[in-house]
């Protein structure tokens, strides 16, 4: 987001990136460790499901002692936190300080709570993620607009353009996720229902769920398609058919075919193979920023 998207967008008059590269850098390393975290608590707590769901991947009590990983879930909670607020002091928004201790919370109640309620821990997951393309805009923008306002104010412009590109990522983000944590639920079936959750499959059934996560596919087909068409395609001086060829042929054709292996599907196996191919497109998805930044610094 940083590099491909926002830096590229700027206007070349002299504008640049406010937050200099090594605390960028700690931005990053902040998300990190809260996420390193929040898979540890999460494997802490699952590890009973995880015996039949995936015992091949159990790691807790296995691999690592769970007092060990409670220390290491702390250590690195604390770090990431840590940083996060350090981050916010420095620029001066002191508010954002909220976003590490709230990630770092949801991930603890997520792990102990919300993953074993009925679409909550789907939801959370889905916001998280979704969250971290938007961070970079919420310590970035305030600066921008801080050393470059006044700038822009006399031309009548903003950078608002900036941050809806942001979004459309993080949108993209949240809704892929969403569609994969769903698939996760209905793979996990067996395991989930035999310890008690109350997740969407176990809920409504193994028909509905399909039925959900196909609609939540078409929704974000036609999201796609709506992007391209109204804000990308035809905004440039010729016809944009590099991301014309990019979102038909590797986003809305490889979602088709999701929707029709998680409607055929019939084994773990068949949902793990979907679960995967979601995993590519959410990665597809991201590498687009690769394709932003060639049109606008090489082929316009």
């Amino acid at each position: 987001m940083r590099y491909f998207i926002m830096e590229p967008l700027l206007p070349s008059a002299g504008f640049e990136l406010q937050l200099d590269n090594l605390h960028f850098a700690l931005l990053v390393l902040s998300t990190v460790f809260i996420a390193a975290a929040g898979y540890i608590i999460n494997d802490y707590f699952d590890t009973q499901t995880d015996w039949i769901n995936k015992p091949e991947k159990v790691v807790i009590g296995v691999a690592i002692n769970r007092r060990v990983a409670m220390i290491l879930h702390t250590v690195l909670n604390i770090i990431g936190v840590g940083i996060g607020i350090y981050l916010s002091i420095y620029i001066k928004l002191y508010s954002l300080s909220f976003i590490f201790l709230l990630t770092s919370g949801l991930l603890w109640f997520y792990s102990t709570n919300y993953k074993r309620q009925f679409l909550i821990g789907n939801l959370t997951v889905a916001f998280m993620t979704s969250l971290v393309p938007m961070v970079v805009i919420l310590f970035e923008l305030p600066l921008l607009n801080r050393e470059y306002g006044a700038i822009m104010l006399q031309h009548n412009a903003s950078f608002n353009y900036i941050f809806i590109w942001v979004t459309g990522f993080a949108v993209f983000a949240f809704i892929t996720t969403l569609i994969r944590e769903i698939i996760k639920d209905a793979e996990d079936f067996e395991g989930d229902r035999a310890y008690g959750m109350k997740t969407l499959p176990i809920k409504l059934g193994i028909t509905a769920t399909k039925i959900i996560i196909s609609t939540l596919i078409l929704v974000c087909v036609f999201m796609l398609l709506y992007i391209l068409i109204k804000f990308i395609m035809f905004t440039a001086e010729s016809t944009d058919y590099i991301s014309l060829v990019y979102f038909v042929g590797l986003l809305v054709l490889p979602l088709f075919i999701l929707a029709t292996l998680v409607i055929m599907a019939a084994k773990k196996v068949d949902y793990h193979r979907a679960s995967f191919l979601i995993k590519v497109i959410m990665l597809v998805g991201i590498l687009y920023s690769l394709v932003v930044y060639f049109i606008i610094k090489i082929w316009l």
